[in-house]
């Protein structure tokens, strides 16, 4: 998942949900899986692996009416029509091979 925050320029960073939360992908095969689009988070924790918890799916529309000041419409359907990154790790490369 890619972490960005709003500021000139964006600012990226790969950071991951927390397996304890319910957002996550669970271990079993679940080839429905599809990662919340859009986030906010309360904590990062820094393990392995940056992961994001108290996590909580949201809809953009909700950034604008919140922030109107920060946040504008234009700028949250541009991000819509971006693709998802393509998900890395074990569970992507055993789909990969067994295909």
């Amino acid at each position: 998942m890619r972490h960005t925050t709003k500021s000139n320029p964006p600012a990226t960073q790969d950071v991951f949900i927390h397996p304890s939360s319910y957002l996550a992908p669970k271990q079993k095969k679940d080839d429905n899986y599809e990662p919340p689009r859009w986030i906010v988070y309360h904590e990062l924790v820094q393990t392995t692996k940056e992961y994001m918890r108290q996590v909580i799916e949201i809809k953009p529309d909700w950034l604008v009416e919140i922030a109107p000041h920060y946040y504008k419409s234009k700028d949250i359907v541009a991000e819509e029509k971006k693709k998802m990154p393509k998900a890395a790790g074990k569970a992507s490369e055993s789909r990969r091979t067994a295909s």
